[in-house]
């Protein structure tokens, strides 16, 4: 898709900050793995708030990490495109709100998602193997080990795989460009045809809510995007409801 924003030098400034700052943890990130053998994504990323790894600070945390060049780089280019025409509408603090609440609604929606999991494993567990598993789940996780019990097992894996990426903000930043401007034309490049905002925001949202249900094993967290959306419709309905100008 070609650009939306204004270039580089010119970038507004919360945009701007933001992926500066995801920027600097990714490059922590990488290098605190190979240099000093040590996963900020573990320690920054979120966990569900059962497991023994889950800190308060990861619920913010996690929004500026990410696990891959292309991960952050998808992620940083889409907040460029698409996030300053926002804060051009809104200002910086409006923006920052409306970027910091989606992300948080994104990861509400996602732990909401691994809450439903966790209690239908439970359910398949007498309580002394669901204590086995938070109490000794994690060292053996760190191990690459498991526990030969199937249940055990995908209980291990939900409490210790921390949740990482700006990506549930992103969508919802996504959502406030096709609400704001509906009718801009976009120019996907493959294929290279132009699309109205308000269809391309449509298809992505429809796709990953049929990804949701359809990929349940993945390792994408398709309904943290879809909860970045969701929150990000309802903020600016919100926003339309109760201020006296456009915003």
């Amino acid at each position: 898709m070609n650009g939306y924003g204004r270039g580089f030098l010119n970038i507004t400034p919360v945009v701007k900050n933001i992926i500066l700052l995801n920027i600097v943890m990714f490059a922590a990130y990488w290098i605190g793995g190979r240099a000093f053998n040590v996963d900020l994504n573990s320690i920054l990323g979120i966990y569900f708030p059962k497991s023994a790894s889950f800190k308060p600070v990861q619920i913010i945390s996690h929004m500026f990490m990410h696990g891959s060049f292309m991960h952050i780089f998808f992620n940083m280019y889409a907040l460029f495109i698409f996030g300053q025409a926002l804060e051009n509408v809104w200002g910086p603090k409006r923006f920052l709100i409306y970027y910091l609440i989606t992300g948080l609604g994104a990861a509400l929606l996602h732990e909401s998602v691994i809450a439903i999991e966790y209690s239908n494993l439970v359910k398949m567990l007498t309580p002394e193997e669901v204590q086995t598993v938070i109490n000794e789940g994690g060292a053996l996780w760190a191990d690459n080990k498991t526990f030969a019990d199937a249940a055990m097992s995908s209980l291990q894996a939900l409490l210790n795989i921390p949740t990482v990426g700006a990506s549930g903000a992103v969508y919802g930043i996504l959502i406030g460009f096709g609400v704001l401007f509906p009718n801009t034309q976009l120019m996907i490049i493959f294929p290279p045809i132009p699309i109205k905002a308000k269809y391309f925001v449509l298809i992505y949202a429809v796709l990953e809510l049929v990804l949701a249900f359809t990929q349940e094993g993945s390792h994408i967290a398709h309904f943290a995007h879809i909860g970045g959306m969701i929150f990000g419709y309802l903020l600016i309905r919100y926003w339309r409801k109760t201020t006296k100008t456009l915003y």
